[in-house]
């Protein structure tokens, strides 16, 4: 038994992060019911429950806390110990895994992941575009090392924020539209209807509030098919300012100021909070900050 324990209580430290086993089941790639053997064999170890099951996951019991407050900080040091001696040693190969919202794949993630590779050729960057939600589940279940998504998305406690550069929408429509030629509209006054991501998107969000509500013309979920469409049916959507002149004009497409609502949000960057930042993913952050000063002073 005691050659296992070593690695059941870093699968209860997981559970207890998730507070559920299904959760933990795939944050660690593991079947519940083997995830759920390993934990029953710690608990006959131990010699009493250390979590209590309900409808709705797991709460530690008065013998799990003990016993989390002692491993947490206990495997939190090695982990952390481990990481600072590969980064003294100069280890840069291996791969990180970066989630980000699709919009941010057109204008700033591009240049973020070209001057990490361009400094650790050796490493694998892979690069997950999801929603908001979806990338704040990546980063919080470990799956992803790093994240970058809209504040308005992010209300976890595991999860730290480094705030990086507000960005602007606006309005983009068909080179022949009755818009393209004005400086500015008024989405509430003018009611253009709209082609939109769908409703768990946070830019679908900020579409719809008290003193404004899109009409909504389709759903889409990539930037690809919202560009696509709108070309095609002479449409019009809303998007970041800072999307690539060049990309709309392959569409035949231009960029209008919206006047009202003012539409603006912040992007942070995102890591799990109490996990050690590895070299690589802290490298991708100083990048990220970098490069989010000249994307701040575009938008």
């Amino acid at each position: 038994m005691k050659s296992n324990v070593d690695h059941q209580l870093r699968l209860f430290i997981e559970i207890a992060g998730c507070k559920s086993l299904s959760a933990a089941a795939e944050a660690l790639s593991l079947t519940q019911s083997g995830l759920s053997r390993q934990l029953a064999s710690l608990e006959e170890h131990i010699g009493q429950p250390l979590f209590v099951r309900h409808g709705r996951g797991v709460l530690l019991t008065e013998a799990g806390k003990k016993l989390l407050e002692a491993t947490n900080s206990a495997y939190q040091l090695v982990d952390n110990t481990i990481t600072q001696l590969r980064n003294q040693h100069g280890v840069t190969d291996g791969s990180v895994h970066v989630a980000t919202i699709h919009t941010l794949s057109y204008y700033f993630m591009a240049e973020v992941v070209a001057k990490f590779m361009a400094q650790r050729p050796s490493a694998n960057v892979a690069l997950l575009g999801r929603s908001s939600p979806g990338v704040v589940e990546l980063v919080e279940s470990g799956k992803a090392e790093i994240g970058f998504v809209y504040d308005s998305a992010v209300a976890s406690d595991q999860l730290e924020i480094t705030p990086l550069f507000e960005e602007e929408m606006c309005l983009v429509v068909h080179e022949s539209s009755q818009y393209a030629s004005r400086p500015s509209v008024d989405l509430r006054a003018d009611a253009p209807p709209l082609v939109v991501f769908p409703p768990s998107y946070a830019l679908r969000r900020m579409l719809h509030s008290k003193d404004f509500d899109a009409t909504v013309t389709a759903e889409v979920e990539t930037v690809d098919a919202m560009l696509q469409l709108v070309s095609l049916t002479n449409g019009q959507c809303v998007l970041p300012a800072l999307i690539p002149a060049r990309l709309l004009q392959e569409y035949r497409l231009v960029r209008v100021n919206i006047d009202y609502p003012i539409m603006k949000r912040r992007i942070v960057g995102v890591t799990r909070r109490g996990r050690p930042v590895s070299s690589m993913t802290a490298l991708m952050m100083e990048i990220a900050r970098e490069s989010a000063s000249k994307a701040g002073a575009r938008s």
